[in-house]
């Protein structure tokens, strides 16, 4: 048995402390879910339902708590931090209130003397893995939907927020859930791909980087337990010169700065029609001067540590390596006071004179700071975009919404914005392509990856 341990960026802090669960505690958790799931199927959805908005409300109440503890685990400044739970209570309403509806058998043409139809019988036990930049959100994507789906759900939270995994036991257990149906584990990885590869869980709802996405499929291997895997991004923006100039930029440096660039559909590289580069490139300059770097609890704080030294780090080897292969930096880090070497305190920075041989370009960055690059046309903004080996959300700043289905259609993303960015929206499949991977969450969708089809061919005599 080991401990994990929660660090706070703000200061190096111990946020929080918890011993890990024993090989043995792990089993016999994840029997006592598949015991309560084979109850718990049974029970109408509109059962269900009631229950799960009690869950909902419970995590709601919490508010004034959870606010500043997401703060202390992983930096998002206080001003924004508890605005998180706004979306959690959208998504998860909106996948309660679509169930009734999403599960009910699908009956093909009528034919005499048959009754046939295709019921949808939940999977089982889901483990969901979550992450720390949006602890609640991106939890709540499967959690919600695989709990009104009939299944039972065990939830591994990220090391950097575990007290998240607490909250959500605090609310299931609030909110009346049956015994074991829902447990937060505590574990480590090791214990992790243990429990994956022992064939006891029935689909993994994972968010994470490439690599640890690879380790999941790894250990799944050979348990034939489906996979649903959110990983990498490189999202870009294109602004043409037809767009609200005003409404870009201000939409775009946020997509780019907001959680510090921690955002699993954030901007991480922007391409703008020459005819408006330049006013483009100044105003997003302008707007980005304006975020104060410092410590989160404070108020006036919009910009914050990230999450993790290692974090900053990789995002300070990125901006050296621009810099050594001519790109041009437009924000002055002594600019902001807080930017200090050595911690997680990292100003914003917009690039110029970029390219895909650029790590800034290439590789996700998952931090402040965004390249801009001017375009010729909609083809070379399109071949761009698609020149990544992610493929998660592309957004597009233009008035002509028969340009942006068109553009749209030639992009190799799995979502298409118009005019917005960095967002969920809980009625459209949230997936993606290329190595940000597989799967579907959220929609009605998530309902068909939550759920196996069994078919009923009864001939009547």
């Amino acid at each position: 048995m080991t401990e994990i341990v929660c660090t706070s960026p703000i200061d190096g802090g111990e946020v929080a402390r918890l011993k890990t669960l024993s090989e043995s505690e792990i089993a016999a958790a994840v029997a006592a879910a598949r015991a309560a799931q084979k109850a718990w199927r049974r029970v109408p959805v509109a059962e269900r339902a009631v229950l799960l908005t009690r869950f909902v409300e419970a995590m709601l109440a919490m508010r004034d708590d959870i606010g500043p503890e997401i703060t202390r685990q992983m930096g998002r400044p206080i001003r924004y931090a508890g605005g998180e739970l706004n979306g959690f209570a959208e998504r998860a309403r909106y996948m309660i209130d679509l169930a009734e509806e999403a599960l009910k058998p699908l009956e093909p043409a009528a034919k005499a003397g048959f009754t046939r139809f295709i019921a949808r019988e939940p999977l089982g036990v889901v483990l969901v893995v979550a992450p720390w930049n949006y602890p609640y959100l991106t939890a709540v994507n499967t959690v919600v939907p695989a709990l009104m789906a009939g299944n039972a759900v065990l939830l591994k939270h990220a090391a950097q927020t575990i007290l998240v995994g607490r909250r959500f036991q605090m609310a299931a257990d609030a909110a009346g859930l049956p015994k074991d149906l829902f447990a937060t584990l505590v574990m480590g990885h090791e214990d992790t791909s243990r429990l994956i590869a022992s064939g006891n869980i029935d689909h993994i709802a994972f968010t994470g980087s490439v690599e640890a996405g690879r380790a999941i499929e790894r250990a799944a291997a050979g348990t034939f337990a489906s996979v649903g895997l959110e990983l990498g991004g490189k999202d870009p923006a294109y602004v043409r010169p037809d767009a609200d100039l005003r409404y870009a930029v201000e939409t775009v440096v946020d997509g780019a700065f907001f959680n510090s660039g921690q955002c699993c559909c954030g901007i991480e590289r922007v391409y703008v029609h020459a005819d408006v580069y330049d006013r483009f490139l100044a105003d997003a300059v302008a707007l980005t001067g304006q975020y104060v770097l410092g410590n989160p609890l404070d108020e006036a704080t919009t910009l914050g540590p990230m999450a993790q030294l290692r974090l900053a780090e990789t995002v300070r080897r990125h901006n050296a390596d621009a810099l050594a292969r001519g790109a041009k930096a437009h924000l002055d880090p002594r600019a902001f006071a807080a930017d200090k070497a050595g911690t997680p305190y990292l100003a914003p920075q917009i690039f110029t004179a970029v390219d895909h041989g650029m790590l800034v370009m290439s590789e996700e960055t998952f931090g402040p700071v965004i390249g801009i690059m001017p375009v010729r046309d909609d083809a070379e903004a399109i071949r761009l975009m698609n020149d990544s080996r992610y493929g998660l959300t592309a957004a597009l700043f233009t008035s002509d919404a028969g340009a942006a289905r068109t553009i749209g259609e030639e992009l190799e993303t799995g979502t298409v914005f118009m005019n917005r960015c960095d967002y969920l929206d809980p009625g459209l499949a949230w997936t993606g392509v290329k190595e940000t991977g597989r799967g579907v969450s959220l929609s009605r969708l998530a309902y068909d990856a939550l759920t196996r089809p069994k078919s009923y061919h009864l001939k009547h005599l």
